[in-house]
């Protein structure tokens, strides 16, 4: 079986010619980085399989494997243990870990799940953190948000500046109107 998949993997590589440079490829097959099809340097739109870890500058499309970065921009779904966006997302991120350090329009779903920039959408894990504004849905054991619009639904959930409704056993409300602190439903329109 190993056999067949490695000599696949050797097939494929040959098949795809590297002199041609676009702007964008269709497919990237990737074991580690930097032994990947197409370098690091350029953008996907379409296909991406990372066997153990790829990356690439830009992705739109569907972006498989353990471990998947995106330099820039992505657009589309990761999907894998580890899903790493250094930049803008719209899309979807599936995996245990998902990490977006530009702004997030979509959705996090896995265990740990983090956006360091503003943040729109629904992020459903164990303990989900946007760093700076999010709008929308945080569903999990533990949720923080700079500042929230929308709704958190936690065991604790947490923010600097809630413009929405927080339910959990434990509720914490930085600009603490109309309370800094509730047990079950903490609110402030």
């Amino acid at each position: 079986m190993f056999r067949k998949a490695a000599l696949f993997i050797l097939l494929v590589m040959m098949l795809v010619p590297m002199s041609v440079r676009a702007e964008e490829k269709p497919f990237q097959l990737a074991v580690v980085n930097p032994l990947q099809l197409v370098p690091e340097d350029q953008s996907i739109k379409g296909v991406g399989l990372n066997l153990l870890y790829g990356s690439n500058e830009n992705f739109s499309g569907i972006d498989i494997g353990l471990i998947n970065h995106v330099k820039s921009r992505a657009i589309g779904l990761q999907w894998g243990a580890a899903n790493v966006t250094e930049g803008d997302l719209s899309g979807i991120q599936l995996g245990f870990v998902n990490w977006t350090t530009g702004y997030m329009h979509g959705v996090q779903l896995g265990g740990l799940n983090f956006s360091q920039g503003d943040s729109r959408g629904i992020e459903w894990g164990i303990m989900n953190y946007s760093k700076d504004s999010f709008g929308g849905f945080q569903g999990g054991f533990f949720n923080y948000a700079g500042e929230m619009h929308g709704l958190q639904f936690g065991v604790i959930n947490a923010t600097k500046n809630l413009d929405g409704l927080q339910i959990g056993l434990a509720n914490y409300n930085g600009n603490k109107k109309p309370m800094e602190f509730m047990v079950l439903v903490n609110w402030s329109f």
